[in-house]
């Protein structure tokens, strides 16, 4: 029983932010092929757009870092976690922030 506990939790993480990046590519190449990205006026308005979701996961990743040095979490599972929730943010903000104006 022990070993089963230990190889999902191993495992966990690894299906948890795989199944996010799936989500995330298929939706963005929904998006292109129905041509309808995001698109901003001004160059700097379209340089955050297009930066929001690589953003995301290094927020994110910073944020498990700091999470991990106060809770009992291992490192390595907390910047995968990190990263992937961070990848759904950035493209939750991306959709938000391509919708205004």
């Amino acid at each position: 029983m022990g070993l089963a506990l230990e190889i999902a939790r191993i495992l966990l993480p690894v299906v948890i932010v795989g199944g996010i990046a799936i989500f995330v590519v298929m939706r963005m190449k929904h998006k292109y092929k129905k041509g309808t990205l995001g698109k901003k006026e001004s160059k700097g308005a379209q340089n955050l757009l297009d930066n929001l979701i690589p953003l995301g996961m290094m927020i994110g990743c910073a944020v498990a870092v700091l999470l991990s040095m106060f809770f009992p979490i291992p490192l390595l599972s907390t910047i995968g976690l990190g990263s992937g929730i961070g990848l759904l943010f950035g493209y939750l903000a991306y959709e938000i922030y391509s919708k205004k104006g």
